[in-house]
């Protein structure tokens, strides 16, 4: 049975995307979410996660007294529209803008419009792949996905009032304070939230990338000791997935065992899902290449192995981003791309298909995550509905193609604005980053070999985590985050919510999810606030 009474809970049928109210909000909604984005990934080099802000405005919507806007009341509406405006964010900003910004950067602006084109089928790759295998035993629902969870309390909190509203609303004033101060503060929010040896291997990580140059006199993403432990641990972490998509289907469960615990993707799909991305990653590969010029590049064969590549790369990039951000919610995109560049660097590819490569590759892993926060949100909400299998399905369906709202908007958006941006001045730091390494070129000869080396304590710390805790992974996207006093508040957090726990049992858990929400919330409100600090 529904364990509340609510009507936003105890509605039979979710609904539908495509409902007149719905439509215009979340189409009103996603062109401000697609403007806060590339706003602030030009100016600041930053993307804020508006779902909470998209969650607030809904709710408030819905407290409006007249007729077609009281169906907004519905918890399941809000993760509707949240859904829509965060994908609008992330797309334009991270999928759309930064990638196209590469060639520009690069001195090619002939080339801004092929690898906008296959970016936009990039994106639609990301979100499909993600729809598809989302709950499976590679990206289980149950896992962490910190800023989904502070969406979904953002709702709940809004929809049922009491002790957790006002937990919550105290944690966001605490984030919103910290955030003010320049204290990375999401931080300690994810690890109160997400794996607990996950989250540690992570503030080892950021712990390292802060202190190595006064420790050891020497910044480790310089000379690619963070690149190499990352490929290490990327490709145990693809392997580990490669054995839960072809190993053996698992017995029937028990008819008592809660159906919202199991993952509703089968091996099967999984791969299916995972083979059915790979396929529209090439598609959008040729758009690129053949758009891009790249016949006069490269030879036939070499062409048909840059497209492969490159299809392979986006795939890559995007699971191992979305192994990151579902456990600590950071997604090192920029990092992971990084290693990508330097890797065709030193296989020797020339500079302009290595730049139409970098900026495809780009696109794909932050609308990946941005979408499992979303639908883990919606996981939330829809959990304790019975009957859940269907129910869940169909919400799932809906957030999919609410966000397929977002993604248009941002794509138009994009489409209509890149030249007013560039022309401006305004590109995205992490563009010039990658046009400015490929044309200086690699400084050290011996960087293989660097990377080789630590490659293998990446591997082996993965190998020790196991595919739940992707304890290399996370190390790694520590290592390549530089956000100074990070680790101080990830440890902090930590020793709190074990002391806690033992203080308070079970009951600590649902305490600390609340705060850890609630400080990711008010960092958001932070950063979206911060667009009118750069007008």
């Amino acid at each position: 049975m529904v364990t509340t009474t609510s009507p936003a809970r105890s509605e039979e049928t979710h609904p539908r995307a495509f409902e007149p109210t719905v439509l215009v909000l979340t189409t009103v909604l996603s062109v401000v979410g697609a403007v806060i984005g590339m706003h602030l990934i030009t100016t600041l080099g930053i993307s804020a996660n508006t779902s909470v802000i998209g969650a607030l405005v809904a709710m408030i919507i819905g407290r409006i007294n007249v007729a077609g806007l009281r169906r907004m009341r519905s918890v399941h509406r809000q993760n509707l529209v949240q859904s829509a405006v965060s994908g609008s964010t992330f797309a334009a900003a991270n999928s759309l803008l930064a990638p196209i910004a590469v060639p520009f950067a690069f001195g090619r602006p002939d080339l801004v419009w092929p690898v906008f084109a296959g970016v936009a089928i990039g994106l639609l790759a990301d979100s499909y792949v993600l729809y598809r295998i989302f709950n499976s035993r590679l990206l289980p629902a149950q896992a962490a996905w910190p800023p989904g969870v502070a969406a979904a309390d953002t709702i709940l909190a809004g929809d049922r009032g009491g002790r957790r509203a006002v937990v919550l609303a105290l944690g966001a004033v605490a984030g919103f304070a910290g955030s003010l101060f320049k204290l990375p503060v999401s931080a300690a929010g994810v690890a109160f939230i997400g794996n607990l040896w996950a989250l540690l291997m992570f503030g080892i990580g950021l712990l390292f990338s802060q202190y190595s140059p006064a420790w050891f006199g020497v910044e480790l993403d310089e000379v690619y000791i963070p690149h190499g432990v990352m490929i290490g641990a990327g490709l145990v972490a693809l392997g580990q997935a490669a054995v839960l998509m072809f190993r053996g289907q698992r017995q029937r469960p028990a008819a008592d065992v809660d159906p919202s615990t199991l993952p509703q993707v089968d091996e099967r799909r999984l791969r299916r899902g995972v083979l059915e991305g790979y396929a529209l990653f090439v598609l959008g590969a040729a758009v690129v290449a053949l758009a891009g010029g790249l016949l006069g590049e490269l030879s036939p064969p070499a062409l048909v192995a840059w497209v492969l590549v490159a299809a392979l790369a986006a795939i890559v990039h995007e699971l191992i981003v979305g192994l990151a951000a579902m456990h600590s919610g950071w997604f090192p995109a920029f990092a992971v791309t990084l290693i990508f560049l330097v890797l065709g660097m030193v296989a020797g590819v020339p500079a302009v298909p290595l730049a139409l490569f970098v900026g495809y590759c780009s696109a794909t892993g932050p609308a990946f995550a941005d979408m499992g926060y979303d639908l883990k949100a919606g996981w939330i909400l829809r959990r304790d509905h019975r009957p859940y299998d269907v129910f869940e399905r169909s919400g799932r369906l809906q957030q999919y193609l609410a966000s397929l709202v977002g993604f248009a908007v941002a794509t138009v958006a994009v489409a209509v604005s890149w030249q007013s941006f560039f022309g401006d001045g305004l590109i995205p730091p992490v563009a010039e980053v990658y046009a400015a390494t490929i044309e200086a070129g690699l400084s050290e000869p011996d960087i293989m070999v660097t990377l080789l080396s630590w490659a293998v304590p990446g591997a082996l710390i993965q190998l020790l985590g196991g595919p739940s805790r992707q304890m290399g992974v996370l190390l790694a996207t520590g290592l390549l985050i530089s956000t100074p006093q990070a680790c101080w508040l990830v440890f902090g957090a930590l020793l709190v919510r074990v002391l806690y726990g033992r203080l308070r049992g079970e009951r600590a858990g649902e305490d600390l999810n609340l705060v850890g929400a609630g400080l990711i919330a008010g960092d958001a409100l932070y950063s979206t606030s911060r667009i009118v600090e750069t007008r």
